[in-house]
């Protein structure tokens, strides 16, 4: 009788996105979102107390909403987080993702829903006073970053593997920079911004680093999927949902 029960539900579930003419999309029959994401990121996914909360977190609820499940979010580290997508074990991925080319190999992106700025954090009196600073004849400075980040991507195409370190959070980054066994580290300015709040001794160099956008990462081939979000992002947007967010976060 339960099973009988179960598939019911199931069939009942189908049938209301039919109805409502939208595919079939993500683990339906659970009525779930599952939601990948690193929550040491402050805005975008950071924990208030046992919850994860931010940009990302609010978003990505308002995306489940749109499309009638409930949310889930797996924190994880960065660089796992295409792998989950990729394999299926999410059903996506946000977490302050840029699109990049080597990561178009194993997923799709949704369109864009915000912009964010690579920052330089140093320390004050750093001899680094600018982004040109980095790229000086001889200069030969050890840049500290977030694995799996675009800041490690892009640095270590820049600065090479011999003079960039990656971490596996951005805290432990800064750590290593307050410890002196780097000499900057480069991330996205909000969480950079949340870092030299603090941490005494610590700024942001008025130049930046890279501008980029930020896009959920879907399982390569699940085309309904990415259509749906694409569509509740545009919803989303264009009723203001987003900006509200943001600005709930970033003043």
């Amino acid at each position: 009788m339960k099973k009988i029960i179960a598939l019911v539900l199931a069939l009942a579930m189908v049938l209301c996105f039919a109805g409502c003419g939208a595919k079939q999309v993500a683990t339906v029959e659970e009525g779930k979102l599952i939601m990948a994401t690193n929550a040491y990121f402050q805005p975008y996914e950071y924990y208030d107390g046992d919850k994860i909360v931010g940009i990302d977190a609010e978003i990505a609820a308002a995306i489940a909403e749109k499309l009638g499940l409930e949310l889930v979010i797996e924190d994880m580290a960065f660089d796992s987080i295409i792998t989950a997508v990729s394999e299926g074990s999410v059903d996506f991925g946000l977490a302050g993702m840029t699109i990049t080319e080597d990561r178009l190999k194993d997923v799709d992106f949704s369109i864009s829903y915000a912009t964010g700025v690579q920052s330089i954090i140093v320390p004050e009196g750093s001899k680094i006073t600018n982004v040109d600073d980095l790229y000086a004849d001889e200069a030969a400075y050890k840049v500290g970053v977030q694995l799996g980040t675009t800041g490690d991507v892009y640095a270590t195409d820049d600065f090479g593997d011999d003079l960039v370190t990656s971490f596996t959070t951005g805290n432990e980054a800064v750590n290593a920079l307050l410890g002196g066994d780097v000499d900057c580290v480069i991330i996205d300015n909000e969480p950079a911004k949340a870092f030299v709040a603090n941490n005494k001794g610590l700024k942001i160099l008025d130049t930046s680093y890279a501008d980029e956008d930020y896009a959920a990462c879907i399982k390569k081939g699940n085309d309904d999927l990415r259509e749906a979000v694409d569509n509740a992002i545009e919803e989303l947007i264009e009723d203001g949902t987003i900006d509200t967010i943001v600005s709930k976060y970033i003043k």
